[in-house]
């Protein structure tokens, strides 16, 4: 029997396509600032995460993943949160 273990050291040695070294998986301060925006803007619209989640056709876990960070919300998917909530895309910015 084989046990991996990952060296940490390995990790924090990688390097991005541009030789510059990965971001570690904590999200930047930007990033913690659009999560804000896009509870706000849920919050405004006067939806809870299961209603949210049903006009998106979603499971709620899908929307409380994409409001703490779990998930990554792409472009396609702020486009549908931003219908939804009736904001124009500069307010998630």
């Amino acid at each position: 029997m084989y046990i991996l273990i990952w060296d940490i050291r390995k990790q924090q040695d990688r390097k991005g396509a541009r030789g510059e070294p990965l971001k570690s998986k904590r999200y930047t301060q930007e990033y913690r600032s659009f999560l804000g925006r896009l509870k706000e803007a849920r919050a405004r619209a006067g939806l809870t995460q299961v209603q949210a989640a049903q006009a998106l056709g979603r499971a709620q876990s899908y929307v409380s993943k994409c409001e703490s960070g779990e998930r990554r919300v792409d472009i396609v998917e702020l486009r549908e949160f931003a219908r939804l909530y009736r904001k124009d895309l500069s307010f998630f910015e």
